[in-house]
């Protein structure tokens, strides 16, 4: 089954409201042409609103980086999905390795928010991977199995297929190292078996699973070559939108 590509920028903590608005201006007639991939720009909540008016009418997707399970309520400084889909975003990025090893959270808390997500019509882009020293105990499959059970947990059968999981592995983001196209083409085949052993191939073959992890304009095409990388999740090379626009006609 033919999987339509998603390259998602992760902007992390970057960039000022006028910044994205000249970011999303610079883009655009960089990516005119684009029709065969899907292109989703995940802002800090404070850019929301402004990448959402500079790309309206246009077919960018808009995220978030974040979000918390409940609905409302006496939780300084979150942010709801009610909130998020009030401005009109599409995805949400969930269980981000800064997000765990940063923040602290845990898969269960994760998990929370996935079945938010999905309750109020986000697309969740559930991030998984392993540390350094998690890969050279050889825990990796089991770390990102681990990681992918207690995520989806509760997800029902006929929602996984439209999700998204993105493989970063957590000693490739921001380090300028990057996983090889082999290594991120195993991982990301143990995650569709995942899916498939657990949903059936229905499911397996209709979710798109990204790669995320010192992604470049220089190495973009060698992992999209591998068979089964949808697309990536992107950092550093996301900020600029020369560079993105190479990420995204690659």
């Amino acid at each position: 089954m033919a999987r339509r590509p998603l390259i998602a920028a992760n902007w992390k903590m970057h960039k000022t409201v006028q910044e994205a608005k000249s970011f999303v201006a610079a883009l655009l007639p960089k990516i005119a042409a684009v029709r065969d991939r899907d292109v989703l720009i995940c802002p800090p909540f404070p850019l929301i609103h402004a990448v959402d008016q500079a790309r309206r009418d246009t077919p960018i997707l808009l995220g978030a980086q974040n979000m918390y399970f409940a609905d409302s309520g006496a939780f300084t400084g979150e942010v709801s999905g009610p909130m998020l889909k009030d401005l009109h975003c599409e995805f949400v990025i969930l269980g981000h390795s800064e997000r765990r090893w940063v923040f602290g959270e845990t898969d269960e808390l994760i998990n929370k928010k996935v079945l938010a997500a999905i309750t109020h019509g986000l697309i969740p882009i559930l991030c998984v991977g392993e540390k350094i020293e998690e890969r050279e105990q050889n825990l990796t499959e089991q770390v990102i199995l681990n990681q992918l059970d207690l995520g989806i947990k509760n997800v029902p059968e006929n929602v996984i297929g439209t999700m998204v999981i993105a493989y970063e592995p957590v000693w490739a983001i921001g380090t300028g190292r990057n996983a090889s196209a082999k290594d991120a083409h195993d991982a990301i085949a143990l995650i569709r078996e995942f899916i498939h052993s657990r949903f059936g191939s229905g499911a397996a073959d209709k979710l798109r699973i990204l790669y995320g992890g010192s992604v470049k304009p220089e190495n973009m095409a060698t992992y999209m070559r591998e068979e089964g990388i949808d697309g990536a999740l992107v950092g550093g090379a996301s900020l600029d939108p020369e560079s993105f626009a190479k990420l995204v006609t690659y």
